[in-house]
């Protein structure tokens, strides 16, 4: 009896040797079950302008595409101030082509026309002066030295006068200056420029979404005065949709990202959810109170994030669900 005793104790050591062993290579190669709640990112949908609230086209619940526009301010005022500046930048429009086009043909011809005018009446006054400075040098008495003078003056009147026709046929002809033109155009451009402003003030009077999404909220009315940091709505994004998990120490090796995931909810069993793991936390941290695990709520863990494609929509934002990982396979 002595002699069999070691035995006893040899063959019990192996026993349970080989138990813990098969029991650990079990657990290794088996998938890996976890619990957490659905998370879903929000937007606080607000305006880009400020004004009152003309229009709202969405409830609680409702369903809102990429691009839709849910709501509208009163831009009158601004739609009046757009029209009034469009007549600005159409009358800068037709000025500054008038300076690039120059002047019209007809113009031109009657600069011309007063320049033979003044022409003829200078040619005159050159006769009237030389007929009366030969009468006056005669000492014939025929002229008076009065009347030379007047005559005289006469003529420098009626060549000034030429003269100043002839420029402005030149000026006429040459068109305007460069910089009359470039101002012309700049002023033109400063038009525009207010044209679009307006126009973009008005447009930030649409409420857009920014993506699928279902409205969560609707915080306010129509007639309620709001600025661009006030809400409008809440949105709940469609996509993405993801799990947050938390595993201990001793499962984080088992996980890597990619690894394909199964979630099922408790009111969708028999739909699963098919999903893979996306984020894992490099830094522990204390059980938070709302994960259920069978581990003290004192352990640390690892945050990991499960990546869901809910096509059907069957899970909701908060939602308590089961993960659980294929641990031999990944992405």
């Amino acid at each position: 009896m002595k002699k069999l005793i070691p035995v006893i104790v040899i063959l019990a050591a192996v026993a349970g040797g080989w138990y813990w062993w098969s029991q650990r290579s079990s657990a290794e190669g088996g998938d890996l079950t976890l619990y957490g709640n659905v998370d879903i990112r929000q937007v606080a949908l607000a305006f880009e302008g400020t004004g009152r609230i003309s229009e709202l086209r969405l409830e609680e619940g409702d369903q809102v595409e990429k691009g839709q526009v849910v709501g509208l301010l009163d831009t009158r005022s601004l739609q009046l101030q757009a029209d009034a500046q469009q007549a600005t930048v159409e009358a800068q429009r037709q000025a500054l082509l008038k300076l690039q086009n120059g002047s019209r043909p007809e113009e031109i011809a009657q600069a011309q026309a007063q320049l033979d005018s003044a022409e003829a009446t200078d040619e005159l006054a050159q006769q009237d002066l030389a007929r009366i400075a030969q009468l006056r040098s005669s000492r014939s008495g025929a002229a008076s030295q009065q009347s030379l003078e007047q005559a005289q003056a006469q003529a420098a009147a009626t060549a000034a006068a030429v003269a100043q026709a002839r420029a402005a046929l030149d000026l006429i002809e040459a068109g305007f200056r460069a910089e009359d033109i470039a101002g012309a155009e700049a002023q033109l451009r400063a038009a525009e420029a207010q044209l679009e402003l307006l126009r973009h003030q008005i447009t930030q009077g649409e409420l857009i979404a920014p993506d699928h999404a279902v409205v969560r909220s609707r915080l306010r009315e129509p007639g309620d005065m709001v600025s661009a940091s006030t809400p409008v709505f809440s949105l709940a994004l469609t996509q993405p949709k993801w799990v947050r998990v938390y595993v201990s120490e001793p499962d984080l090796g088992r996980i890597s990202p990619g690894m394909q995931a199964e979630v099922l909810a408790d009111s969708h069993p028999d739909q699963p959810v098919a999903g893979k793991v996306g984020y894992i936390s490099s830094v522990a941290e204390f059980t938070p109170k709302s994960v259920q695990t069978e581990e003290l709520r004192t352990s640390l863990v690892y945050e990991v994030h499960v990546i869901v494609a809910d096509q059907a929509d069957v899970l909701r934002l908060g939602q308590p669900v089961t993960v659980r990982l294929e641990t031999g396979a990944e992405a």
